[in-house]
């Protein structure tokens, strides 16, 4: 069985201590039972991180105004929080909202 590189710098000499994996290099520790069910992903089924950017897929009505976050707004710095709503963002023009990770799309580099 391979196991994961290390979420905090990336190293590849991960190891198991006990229910836990471990970095040599940084020394981050973190559980070996996390789910795939525990990762965000956008509309296409790319993993979310905090600090990514995305772009909304389609005309999104603001609930209470008459405002509409319109396809192809581009949000930068996105923060993954738990609940209906996953994703936290600050737009330009609109202020801070909550977004479904179902109607963004991860913009790649």
């Amino acid at each position: 069985m391979e196991l994961p590189p290390c979420p905090e710098c990336g190293s590849a000499f991960t190891y198991e201590l006990d229910a836990l994996l471990v970095c040599p290099e940084c020394g981050h520790e973190w559980s070996a039972t996390t789910s795939q069910d525990d990762v965000i992903r956008d509309s296409v089924g790319n993993p979310l991180a905090h600090g990514d950017t995305v772009t909304v897929i389609k005309d999104l009505k603001l609930g209470g105004t008459s405002s509409t976050v319109k396809v192809g707004t581009k949000v930068r710095n996105i923060r993954l929080v738990a609940g209906d709503h996953d994703i936290d963002c600050k737009i330009p023009g609109v202020g801070q909202i909550g977004l479904k990770s179902q109607f963004v799309k991860k913009v790649t580099k």
